[in-house]
């Protein structure tokens, strides 16, 4: 791993981390509040169990497939486990449910 990669990823978790419950972030929302705004692709490559990876949508709202079998279902359980609500087209209303860094949010 280059230092960079090692700084995006550092920096890409540290921002999941803070992610409140019921809310969820954009993959690119993640990598502008990382301060790596061109690297929204890396983002999903930074998602480690440790982290509330599932909290992370893309900017449809809509959860994107991470080609393992079920971690679609899984990540829709956890997210309405905490209560974000999906409506048509598995789409999550982000007005509602987003957080984009907001303090109190």
């Amino acid at each position: 791993m280059t230092a960079k990669s090692h700084a995006i990823r550092l920096a890409v978790q540290t921002v999941v981390l803070q992610i409140p419950k019921g809310k969820v972030c954009t993959y690119g929302a993640v990598a502008r509040l990382a301060g790596f705004p061109r690297n929204a692709r890396m983002v999903g490559r930074c998602m480690d169990d440790g982290i509330p990876w599932y909290r992370v949508v893309n900017s449809q709202g809509r959860i994107s497939p991470r080609g393992l079998d079920g971690n679609d279902d899984l990540q829709r359980f956890l997210l309405e486990a905490e209560g974000v609500e999906f409506g048509s087209g598995g789409r999550i209303d982000l007005e509602q449910y987003g957080w984009f860094g907001e303090a109190g949010d």
